[in-house]
């Protein structure tokens, strides 16, 4: 093996290993499908790497980190794979909508499908509950965040 495939091997088990950290520990920062979820989780990878809780050491790890790593762990954060209802979320709260997909091909999601989906993770009462406001998009549901008041 020569040292440019060892390098490629090397950085899949990296990412896999993120990957695998993110989805084991996603659910321990509370509130879930919230920013400050999000932000808890990277300040504990941040102190587990030997970083300070301070501000400027936590800007360092998320620059360390760069915009493409932080987006796809962002994206592992608030996806959900729901194999018993066959359906994959994607729940980031800085986007406008919450995204009810089938996993299998062909299928199409109903709205009652995706209502049990966001019940059974917790979502249900942060959605729109105005299923006349909820779209279907080809196969899949988008479901407008709850306005804060």
């Amino acid at each position: 093996m020569d040292d440019s495939q060892a390098i490629l091997f090397q950085g899949k088990l990296v990412d896999f290993a993120l990957a695998e950290l993110v989805r084991q520990h996603r659910d321990s920062f509370q509130p879930l499908w919230t920013v400050d979820s999000w932000a808890k989780l990277l300040i504990w990878m941040a102190l587990n790497c030997g970083l300070s809780g301070e501000r400027e050491s936590l800007e360092l790890f998320a620059e360390a980190l760069g915009p493409r790593l932080t987006g796809r762990l962002r994206g592992l954060f608030y996806e959900r794979t729901l194999e018993d209802l066959e359906l994959q979320l994607m729940a980031d709260p800085a986007e406008p909508q919450v995204l009810v997909m089938p996993i299998a091909p062909g299928a199409v999601v109903t709205p009652q499908q995706a209502s049990r989906a966001l019940d059974q993770v917790g979502l249900l009462e942060r959605v729109d509950s105005d299923r006349s406001r909820w779209q279907r998009l080809d196969a899949l549901v988008a479901i407008p965040w709850k306005v804060s008041q």
